[in-house]
């Protein structure tokens, strides 16, 4: 297992990767996102100098609000550009995998057309991942994609594209944490894991684990009886960097005792 954590895209992505590395934490989740992380602004050569120079490796992440399904087709084609810019640059930074937020927003449609939408976009992108060797993931997301048949909706159309479990998202929206029946039925394309806590219901709190109302433990548990021993996001937004250290030590403790 490897720890890491997300960078802010109003700060400078090199000073967070010394940040993180100070912190030890092992790998950044870069998201290409404005005002200063974008994918036309960030240096590559910078970024990739910093990873070498710290011994850290990159995930790839991207802006969620990327209109990847939009029924308007320019709109669309302009988060393929965006994307596959995106591609270009996790290519020059070594990363194996970018993820992907499908979208879901297509007033007075019905989800069969968002979901084609979805998969075109995808299509579109195959030649830059050949191009790149980056691969791509989907993450859960709640309402829409957040149990194992809604995600199959995408991964039985596309056999090349991994999975990006976020075990918080998991907890919300639903009647209990969905992170075993998607595991049960989409471990085999498991590719990286976003842990954060919160307390049920709407709200994405993106809390220090142990401070909401998840499971934590049994979620852990089924993370590593599913044999997955990968990279690990610490997706807790806080200004305080102890909320982030505390959640690596409690991550560590519970993977070692379950």
């Amino acid at each position: 297992m490897l720890i890491g954590a997300m960078n802010h895209p109003q700060v400078d992505p090199v000073a967070e990767i010394h940040e993180f590395a100070e912190l030890g934490l092992e790998f950044i989740d870069l998201s290409l996102e404005p005002p200063a992380a974008a994918s036309w602004k960030v240096d590559p050569k910078a970024i990739r100098k910093a990873l070498d120079d710290h011994g850290l490796t990159v995930v790839g992440h991207t802006a969620y609000y990327l209109p990847m399904d939009s029924p308007f087709e320019e709109v669309r084609k302009g988060a393929v550009v965006e994307l596959k810019r995106c591609l270009e640059v996790f290519g020059e930074l070594g990363a194996k995998w970018m993820n992907l937020h499908p979208g879901r927003y297509t007033p007075m449609h019905d989800r069969d057309f968002y979901i084609q939408r979805n998969l075109e976009t995808i299509a579109e992108l195959q030649e830059t991942v050949q191009a790149t060797g980056v691969g791509l993931m989907i993450e859960n997301l709640p309402g829409d994609y957040n149990n194992a048949h809604q995600l199959g909706d995408l991964l039985s159309k596309v056999p090349n594209l991994g999975l990006h479990l976020d075990i918080g998202h998991a907890n919300l929206m639903v009647q209990e944490n969905t992170t075993e029946e998607i595991l049960a039925a989409h471990g085999d394309r498991l590719r990286h894991v976003h842990i954060h806590d919160n307390k049920g219901g709407h709200a994405d709190l993106h809390l220090p684990l142990g401070t909401g109302t998840m499971d934590v433990p049994r979620q852990v548990r089924a993370l590593k009886n599913s044999g997955y021993d990968g990279t690990i996001t610490l997706e807790v937004f806080s200004e305080d960097t102890h909320y982030l250290t505390y959640s690596m030590e409690v991550l560590r403790r519970i993977w070692a005792e379950v």
